[in-house]
């Protein structure tokens, strides 16, 4: 190849404004965007105006619970039901049900995660309390945990794009509960059902659900210890998993402790058939992962944008969070020019998490419209840069 002629990258930086825009600007980390296709006149309504308590309301309710665990293919014995406050709702109806019984490993590397510290330190105050933290864009020691007492921790950190790698350092025999938070890892990420206890999440994230709504996944070990551990203080009643000493089964079969919006079931039932649809599980992460490649490409091109997470094994698939070489103040410009030419929306990083962009890139998201956004980038960083 002669010396004058330059091989460009796809991702070259260019001062030139693109034409083609995302046909979906929503790349929002929360509510994310709806499925392909999504259309609110093709939801069955038949539920409108009716009772939860219904035949037909329980037997909807029930349906998303079991169609959940179908479509995960969870283990035998894995309960999921329908709980009220979302993921935040479910996270802290295990945390208050299922704690103290024996000492607490919490681990934090985001916001979110410093949520758990504080609910088990300053509001539970539990007196046997390991916590296992590092700062943005790292993971905590994973060989420092005690599974001899029970484990909380989130599977993806939303708000830092840095998730657990794998399940290979929770061991088989563990003597305490693993308790996670996945409400981004959930149909994106490859769980380990068996080494996980109890896992949460919201329908509000990697199938572009309406929120309020929190989904609370028990093991066999989980409801072993409802049954057999009473805590020691007042329990509200949106987080009471009992009735007398055995577990509330109507919880698992779509008797929801408090009235659930119908609309918004009806809204979660259309995206697990879409995921069904298109392939289940499995197309759901590939989808989450094509996405993802897109903007590795792009990082990996350019000096100027880099990854939050420094470990690649930890870089999420989902929540993908970028740093910028530019000024606070630059960013948020840069972030304004987008939205502004109806190219992203909400894509600042989160309020406590050092300033950057964050890029949702779960299944519901098309990956042309990554691809269309990637020129978008590169423009606006040199306008804002000079």
């Amino acid at each position: 190849m002669p010396a004058s002629v330059k091989t460009l990258s796809p991702y070259s930086d260019s001062p030139m404004k693109p034409t083609l825009k995302p046909q979906n600007p929503n790349f929002s980390s929360g509510p994310c965007a709806k499925r392909p296709g999504y259309r609110v006149d093709a939801l069955l309504l038949d539920t409108m105006g009716r009772s939860h308590r219904s035949a037909l309301g329980k037997e909807v309710l029930a349906r998303a619970c079991s169609e959940t665990a179908r479509l995960l293919g969870l283990p035998k014995g894995y309960r999921v039901g329908i709980v009220p406050a979302s993921d935040t709702g479910a996270v802290e109806m295990a945390m208050w049900s299922l704690l103290g019984e024996r000492g607490v490993d919490v681990l934090s590397w985001e916001s979110f995660s410093a949520g758990w510290v504080t609910d088990i330190v300053g509001q539970l105050k539990l007196p046997n309390v390991q916590h296992i933290q590092a700062p943005y864009g790292k993971i905590p020691d994973l060989t420092q945990v005690n599974f001899d007492n029970d484990v909380v921790f989130v599977w993806n950190g939303t708000t830092s794009g840095v998730k657990v790698p794998n399940g290979d350092w929770i061991p088989n025999n563990r003597q305490g509960l693993t308790i996670c938070d996945a409400t981004s890892a959930v149909f994106a990420m490859d769980m380990p059902w068996e080494k996980l206890d109890v896992v949460t999440y919201s329908w509000q994230k990697v199938l572009g659900g309406e929120g309020a709504h929190g989904m609370l996944i028990l093991s066999p070990r989980a409801v072993q210890r409802i049954e057999n551990y009473n805590p020691s203080w007042p329990m509200p009643k949106i987080f009471r998993m009992k009735l007398g000493n055995t577990i509330n089964e109507g919880i698992f079969r779509g008797e929801t402790i408090n009235t659930p919006s119908m609309l918004c079931v009806s809204d979660y039932l259309d995206a697990l058939q879409w995921a069904d649809g298109i392939g289940g599980l499995s197309a759901l992460l590939a989808r989450c992962q094509s996405n993802f490649d897109v903007i590795d490409r792009f990082v990996s091109a350019n000096d100027w944008i880099s990854f939050l997470a420094i470990d690649p094994a930890t870089r999420s698939t989902t929540s993908v969070c970028l740093l910028l070489k530019l000024e606070d103040v630059q960013v948020k410009k840069m972030v304004q020019l987008l939205e502004d030419e109806s190219v992203a929306y909400d894509i600042a990083s989160y309020k406590d998490a050092p300033s950057g962009l964050r890029i949702w890139c779960g299944a519901t998201v098309e990956t042309s419209d990554l691809q269309a956004l990637i020129p978008w980038l590169t423009w606006a960083y040199s306008k804002v840069k000079t």
